[in-house]
């Protein structure tokens, strides 16, 4: 078990102490720091930037939006960073969701899977530098032909030559389909909400992906890189009251009241019934209420809360799980320090 830290992504203003927490991970023995992104501040910008102060830790994201970026443009993007960081770089990828393809980007959102599978060969190609890129698309064709085109376009090569021919990708999954695509294709899995009492089932879900014909990896040298909230403290319910009203978020504000990735990820684990109550709250703006009926088990099926032995003996639980790398979002130095004794 590895720990890496969860910087996300801002909220209404950059986090003040975030190049203190990158310095402690390091100096703490912490595996990778990782950013991430919605629709405010980037995922390349904090990482680079708070990344140069770094020498050891491996910088991830998790995640770049699939639709941020065109493929060539995330490739640019990770060889320059990998070059930087010495080949510390990992490429952590997700489709985010209609309202926020198509919303915020003004991008199709449709055929997401096939979407992914494209453009991760396409980085690939870009990597490897053994040929001008192409794609047959349909999604990103190269070079790009056809009506209202010049009909110029040409197969290209990066003019940079990569550190690395083969940078390590990982998939932000939550669905069936999702996860087995990141087992047979990618190098990691990025869970947000994971829970390791649903253990058989993801890895029912991962050997299906390793079973497809070409599949990249094995179990055994896939990474699991799950975000978790651990806290160490005496006071269990103050704990889970302040980590209510984010679960409200992403279980009923986030996406539409139909189209819920987030919110399919509890209804897996049982808790319908909990996410459809908390959907009708939130949208009625009624947040505090939406976060108050969230009972205490569906914090604790996702975060680990308790004191210093409780904490222990769950992490083992997620490592027991599969679990290679718990991503924690500490807030302060001396979090980070306590943290990095428990593993």
């Amino acid at each position: 078990m590895k720990l890496g830290l969860q910087l996300g992504y801002w909220g209404a203003q950059p986090a003040a102490n975030h190049a203190e927490l990158v310095v402690a991970a390091e100096s703490s023995g912490f595996d990778s720091i990782f950013t991430a992104e919605a629709w405010g501040s980037d995922a390349y910008t904090p990482l680079a930037w708070w990344g140069s102060s770094t020498s050891r830790v491996r910088l991830g994201t998790s995640v770049l939006q699939l639709s941020a970026r065109t493929p060539t443009a995330c490739a640019m993007a990770a060889l320059t960073l990998d070059h930087l960081s010495g080949g510390r770089h990992i490429v952590g990828l997700g489709v985010s969701g209609p309202q926020v393809v198509e919303g915020w980007y003004g991008q199709r959102f449709g055929k997401p899977l096939a979407r992914t599978r494209e453009y991760i060969d396409i980085m690939r190609q870009v990597w490897a530098r053994e040929a001008p890129v192409t794609s047959a698309g349909p999604h990103y064709p190269l070079p790009l032909r056809g009506e209202g085109t010049t009909g110029l376009g040409k197969s290209l090569k990066p003019i940079t030559h990569p550190l690395r021919s083969d940078i390590p990708v990982m998939l932000g999954a939550e669905g069936p389909k999702n996860v087995a695509l990141a087992a047979e294709i990618a190098d990691g899995w990025l869970p947000l909400f994971y829970t390791p009492r649903m253990a058989d089932t993801y890895n029912a879900w991962l050997a299906e992906g390793f079973a497809r014909p070409g599949a990249r990896r094995s179990r055994e040298d896939f990474e699991i890189c799950a975000t978790a909230q651990i806290v160490i403290t005496d006071d269990r319910a103050a704990t889970f009251e302040a980590i209510k009203p984010f679960l409200a978020l992403y279980m009923g504000g986030m996406g539409s009241e139909d189209t819920n990735f987030h919110a399919e990820v509890y209804r897996r684990m049982g808790y319908g019934d909990v996410v459809d109550e908390v959907t009708t709250l939130f949208r009625s703006d009624r947040k505090d209420e939406a976060a108050r009926i969230i009972p205490d088990e569906v914090v604790e099926n996702s975060a680990i809360v308790g004191d210093v032995e409780h904490v222990r003996a769950q992490i083992k639980v997620w490592e027991a799980a599969g679990v290679t790398t718990m991503l924690v979002s500490p807030g302060s130095v001396e979090e980070v320090e306590r943290l990095a004794t428990l593993i």
